[in-house]
């Protein structure tokens, strides 16, 4: 990119090739925000709540508003929406650096006013009205992280009081009222209650979760992922025991991120591979870069280290497409990210582009070899790139081809 010539022309053809500049976008977001928030004092709607990690075991937690009273603060904080309207990384952008952090200092076990008024928000079924009162003016800035979702302006928070009356759900009120409920069986319960995992998330974030003597803070990208390995591994205790999957391929991209995923029919298992292309995010490099992980039939016994949280997110709407399809299979899946991903969003991108992939109709084979090289050929023709040497590398393909499996001397379960 040559960004020196461009300066990014509004209005005219981007050295980059993109119809944005993300440079004069994350600029532009923080000069809006600035011009927003001009005074110590508010009345706004709060969407969410935000829980910092630096300082653990004492953290910020955030509560999140628009400088402004709205009826549609919801779509502040609706990554689902977002992904399932188009929305583009610039709207993103702009809605998230609209919101301000009005931040106080919480032990993650001591409670106290303002952690109980963000687990009311946390668990509201809609955005709350809220009057602000800040120690200082917002600091503008916009924070990126490959986790959370982008953070506007933030500033110590002075007095914070409700409105309007938070309303809570049935079945979060049942969550939080009910102390004697481990934080597994609750996450099962909100979510098979229809909550999405975003706002599962939160709740498990401000320790409205759990057994009374074990409930505490979790930082948010914590509590994120560790809601989509908790929903996931509740969905397996079933898929396990399906029959196979035939032999299919799923294919889709949100934001310069795609996905292509292969469904093998064999006993659950999953590894994913990441491809950074050159001088996209996190690579800056002239080649391709990749990075791998994998789980066998019993998951894993340690943190995706590698792809991370990418790891967790992609793999719950593969199950949750497992689940509904009342089939296991063996996981392939492989991501490329290009340079028209200029702004990490948060791995909810992860999470949904797989569901969009999901959504798509796959290329169905009749067998492994016929698969394999129908995905070389399709990323070949997109990318450029022979996928061949990262195939040899998949641990998931290896032990297919050499593992002796106990169907070959069983039949497979019955799906019921």
């Amino acid at each position: 990119m040559d960004c020196i010539r461009c300066k990014g022309r509004v209005g005219s053809k981007f050295a980059c090739g993109r119809d944005f500049c993300p440079i004069y976008v994350r600029s532009e977001a923080m000069f809006k925000a600035a011009e927003l928030v001009q005074k110590e004092e508010f009345q706004g709607t709060s969407p969410s709540v935000f829980v910092g990690h630096y300082g653990y075991p004492k953290v910020n937690v955030g509560i999140l508003s628009p400088v402004m009273q709205t009826s549609d603060a919801w779509i502040y904080d609706a990554p689902h929406h977002w992904a399932k309207n188009s929305f583009s990384i610039r709207q993103v952008v702009e809605l998230r650096s609209s919101l301000v952090n009005s931040r106080f200092k919480a032990e993650i076990k001591k409670p106290e006013k303002n952690l109980a008024l963000a687990q009311e928000i946390a668990l509201a079924s809609r955005p709350v009205d809220v009057d602000v009162k800040l120690h200082s003016k917002p600091e503008s800035r916009l924070v990126f992280s490959g986790v959370n979702l982008p953070m506007g302006p933030s500033a110590p928070l002075r007095k914070i009081e409700f409105t309007s009356n938070p309303k809570i759900g049935v079945k979060a009120e049942k969550v939080f009222s009910d102390t004697d409920l481990k934080s597994a069986a609750a996450i099962k319960m909100l979510y098979s209650s229809g909550m999405e995992e975003n706002s599962i998330s939160k709740i498990l974030s401000v320790g409205a979760l759990g057994v009374k003597k074990s409930r505490k803070l979790v930082p948010t990208r914590w509590s994120i992922t560790a809601t989509d390995d908790q929903i996931a591994k509740m969905l397996l205790n079933d898929v396990k025991r399906y029959s196979h999957a035939d032999y299919q391929l799923f294919h889709g991209s949100l934001y310069g991120n795609y996905y292509f995923i292969m469904f093998f029919p064999d006993a659950w298992s999953y590894e994913i591979f990441e491809g950074y292309l050159p001088k996209s995010l996190w690579n800056n490099n002239s080649s391709l870069a990749f990075i791998s992980d994998h789980e066998g039939y019993c998951g894993r016994s340690s943190y995706a280290e590698n792809t991370a949280g990418g790891y967790y997110a992609a793999r719950l709407p593969i199950v949750e497409k497992l689940s509904s399809m009342r089939k296991q299979a063996s996981v392939l899946a492989i991501r490329f990210i290009t340079d028209e991903y200029s702004c990490p969003l948060g791995v909810f991108v992860c999470r949904e582009a797989v569901r969009i992939a999901m959504q798509n109709v796959p290329v169905k084979f009749s067998s492994k070899e016929e698969m394999l090289v129908y995905a070389k050929d399709l990323i070949s023709k997109m990318f450029s790139y022979d996928i061949s040497q990262v195939l040899s590398q998949s641990v998931l393909l290896r032990n297919m081809n050499s593992q002796a499996k106990l169907s070959a001397f069983s039949p497979e379960p019955d799906s019921y």
